[in-house]
């Protein structure tokens, strides 16, 4: 009984510990997404450092809204969503993007909603 439980144990840590490339890792884990995890936006410390620097070489002005721009929130029309750079990596060249308030917010062009923050 005692074996059958540690074996099950194992096999659920195994199961749920197991990490693949589609599937990020606790430390890859920062910033704010909604949306199923193979959204895809999953960024390296790095590409973090070179967004932040991106938007403050450009001087990206930062848009003002009424409410807090939140994750799931839906931008106002007259709100300008900016192209994402290519470089800024394949998996968000299909989103837009805002800076508000020090944070660069990935935004989907056909529905308005935020998908993640970047702190």
């Amino acid at each position: 009984m005692k074996s059958t439980l540690i074996a099950s144990a194992a096999i659920a840590v195994l199961t749920l510990g197991a990490s693949s490339p589609s599937s990020p890792s606790f430390a890859q884990g920062v910033g704010i997404q909604v949306g199923p995890l193979s959204a895809g936006i999953n960024f390296a410390p790095e590409q973090r450092t070179r967004i932040k620097e991106y938007v403050v070489k450009e001087r990206v002005a930062p848009v003002t809204v009424r409410e807090r721009i939140t994750v799931g929130a839906t931008l106002p029309d007259d709100v300008e969503l900016r192209a994402v750079p290519s470089d800024w990596g394949p998996s968000v060249t299909k989103y837009r993007y805002v800076y508000s308030e020090n944070r660069v917010y990935f935004v989907e062009p056909s529905s308005r909603r935020v998908v993640y923050e970047l702190d």
